[in-house]
């Protein structure tokens, strides 16, 4: 700009500065090439557009306004936006009467949808036919907060003689613009705006905050939509008799198929398209009304194929049924082939010991999809098993051959993270190692990247790893050059990445990009019948680890072993059994023992979050108190013990000295480790 706009507020106070953009304006108008520094560059830029479109610089109102019937149509039409502003307006009604302002919504065009406000203010707008219905696009009306706004795509503040048109100079106007959630395109423009005396330089922040407002009500809305279109479509996503099934959302673009929709695809581009593969997410079925076909149909989908999905008379979504078309195998000697080769392939999945159907169900899940290579999320308490079935999708896919590569996003701080996953350039930063160092990601190319406790990735680092998935490539940090990339993506989560979405911690468009396929692994409480042969299992692999006979578990050992409810899962398990092999005790003993660290409860782990709270058994919940009785004990005789050394404490509690830190904290011990430093000294 040509004038600062922190300068802005100072030039608007002056008289002169009018009269300088006036005189500036007319010799625009002339033809003139001048420049003053009265003028700002945006207002320059702008006013040059409205005489390349021959808007007439003598206008004194908009054009008039749509019909009643019109307007109520545009209304209708953009109902999501009015929505979600209608509240957050009515929130600012008392301000902007007491400052004799008012509030304007536009659409995209710049065609005002509501307003709110000052009365007085309101009815000296009307003489311009700033009302609902009236188009204030630069076009329209020249150089205006609104329609300049939405030509620019940022936040503008016109006052006075900065505007193009004669009649509107007497007003100042602050507006921006209002952007999708979901692609952020322009929605529409809010707009505050007065006779000129009323300006005040933070009404652009307030059109600002009220924007984001919105923008924040539409994405929570969008994704409500979301939701209920997933769960109206899940049964047929688990249920399709063998074809593939795509789940498009009211804009016409997919959010989730099922495991058979690649192979589907990958049958009619090489029978009906003449392409060797069809991306998923290239698909798009154009927007849907409710009584009719998406727009811009391709021509290889057949209408029959198509279903709307409905939820209160709206239509959220469209279902896509594609058929699999299957040789029989009395005529198909390749088809056979094939087949029996495939029966005969070991399943690394097989390590998945169990016969309860929702745990089969989920196996066989998961090696269905291994034969593709869309993301899949698995969903599961913590010590369920992830990391066994994300290694089992890899190792019955198509590059089982390649790397494997696991992060877990929760055990790490932000900063090393960001470097586990993106590596480095070498001399990015002090202590950086010499040469640089290769990230997960670029390590995984060719292979599979596993992101364990995706939930826990910081925020601000979700957008960095949606752009690898979105683009293919990556930058080193402190590099500018990319690398191309291409791995199959397996996530895991023991939290409700839905819920985080709503409550802001965590992208929606990542979770979309993640979530195309899921597998959720069932709890071990809920397959209590799989414990003895899972234990049996699990015995043979630790005697053989530890070199040890495998001892025999009696009825009453699988007894006490089944009635547990194992908050810590398969992971608990292992550790009882484990236990029992090394120190010849019972496993009752070992359950019920009164030292914490073993329950699998894990009390000297970082506090859990909501998620994982929802591990516990009812056998558990009754007995938290003692437990958290027993685990202040333990520190108390920890911090004795080490006459309030806290290294000390920490290494024989075998936690870290932060949690430590935490657990004194919680439990409220802080003045007892001085208790025990000053009783030392004075033994001493």
């Amino acid at each position: 700009m040509d004038v600062r706009d922190d300068d802005q507020s100072q030039m608007f106070s002056r008289p002169e500065r009018d009269r300088d953009v006036m005189k500036h304006w007319e010799r625009v108008l002339n033809g003139e090439e001048c420049s003053s520094d009265a003028l700002r560059r945006l207002i320059d830029d702008s006013w040059r557009r409205c005489l390349n479109a021959h808007v007439d610089p003598s206008k004194y109102q908009a054009p008039p306004p749509l019909s009643e019937n019109s307007l109520y149509s545009l209304q209708q039409k953009h109902g999501d936006l009015l929505s979600a502003s209608t509240p957050v307006m009515a929130m600012a009604r008392d301000f902007l009467a007491e400052t004799g302002t008012i509030m304007v919504l536009t659409d995209h065009s710049g065609t005002i949808l509501s307003l709110e406000g000052d009365h007085a203010t309101r009815e000296e707008g009307e003489s311009m036919n700033m009302t609902p219905g009236a188009s204030w696009s630069e076009t329209a009306c020249g150089t205006n907060a609104i329609g300049t706004a939405i030509a620019v795509r940022h936040p503008v503040q016109i006052h006075s003689a900065e505007h193009y048109c004669a009649g509107i100079k007497r007003w100042t106007c602050s507006s921006t613009v209002i952007l999708d959630p979901y692609d952020s395109s322009v929605l529409g423009a809010i707009d505050v705006s007065g006779l000129h005396q009323t300006y005040n330089r933070h009404s652009l922040a307030l059109v600002v905050a009220t924007a984001s407002k919105i923008e924040g009500r539409l994405a929570k809305h969008e994704m409500g939509i979301r939701f209920r279109l997933l769960e109206r479509c899940m049964h047929r996503l688990t249920h399709s008799s063998g074809d593939g099934v795509v789940v498009f959302d009211r804009r016409g673009n997919p959010v989730k198929t099922n495991e058979r929709a690649e192979e589907a695809l990958n049958q009619l581009a090489v029978g009906r398209i003449g392409s060797r593969r069809l991306d998923i997410a290239s698909i798009s079925l154009g927007h849907a009304t409710d009584d009719g076909l998406p727009a811009g149909l391709q021509g290889w989908i057949a209408p029959e194929w198509l279903e709307p999905v409905f939820d209160n008379g709206q239509r959220i979504g469209t279902l896509l049924t594609i058929p699999i078309f299957r040789p029989r195998a009395a005529h198909s000697n390749a088809a056979t082939l094939v087949a029996e080769s495939a029966a005969q392939e070991p399943s690394k999945l097989d390590c998945v010991v169990g016969k309860d159907p929702a745990l089969v169900e989920s196996v066989e899940r998961a090696r269905q999809l291994s034969k593709s290579n869309v993301p899949v999320l698995l969903l599961g308490e913590t010590g369920v098993g992830k990391e066994v079935f994300a290694k089992g999708i890899h190792d019955c896919g198509s590059a089982k051959s390649a790397p494997f590569v696991v992060v877990n996003c929760g055990g790490l701080s932000r900063e090393l993270l960001a470097t586990e996953l993106f590596g480095y350039a070498d001399g990015s930063f002090t202590g950086a190692r010499r040469g640089g160092m290769m990230g997960k990601i670029e390590a995984a190319n060719g292979g599979t990247l596993f992101l364990d406790e995706l939930g826990e990735m910081p925020l601000d680092m979700q957008p960095h790893l949606l752009r690898v998935l979105e683009e293919g490539e990556i930058y080193r940090l402190g590099e500018n050059a990319p690398r191309k990339v291409k791995f199959r993506l397996i996530t895991a989560t023991n939290r409700d990445l839905r819920k985080e979405v709503t409550d802001g911690r965590f992208r929606m468009d990542l979770y979309y990009r993640v979530a195309v396929t899921s597998i959720r692994i069932p709890p071990l409480r809920d397959r209590l019948s799989d414990i003895p042969v899972l234990s049996r299992a699990l015995l043979e692999k630790l005697a053989l680890h530890h070199g040890v006979p495998a001892p025999q578990l009696s009825a009453a050992d699988l007894g006490d072993l089944s009635s547990y409810s194992w908050p810590g899962n398969v992971r608990e398990l292992r550790n009882v059994l484990e236990s029992m092999l090394l120190t010849g005790e019972r496993p009752r003993s070992i359950i019920h023992t009164d030292e914490p660290q073993v329950r699998g409860i894990r009390p000297f782990d970082t506090p859990m979050h909501g998620g994982e709270q929802q591990m516990f058994g009812i056998g558990e919940v009754r007995d938290s108190r003692r437990l958290e009785e027993a685990e202040r004990e333990a520190i108390l005789s920890a911090i004795d013990g080490s006459h309030g050394n806290m290294a000390l404490a920490a290494r024989s509690l075998g936690i870290a000295k932060s949690t430590l830190y935490l657990k004194l904290k919680k439990f409220g011990l802080d003045a007892l480790v001085e208790r025990a430093r000053e009783v030392h000294a004075k033994g001493h």
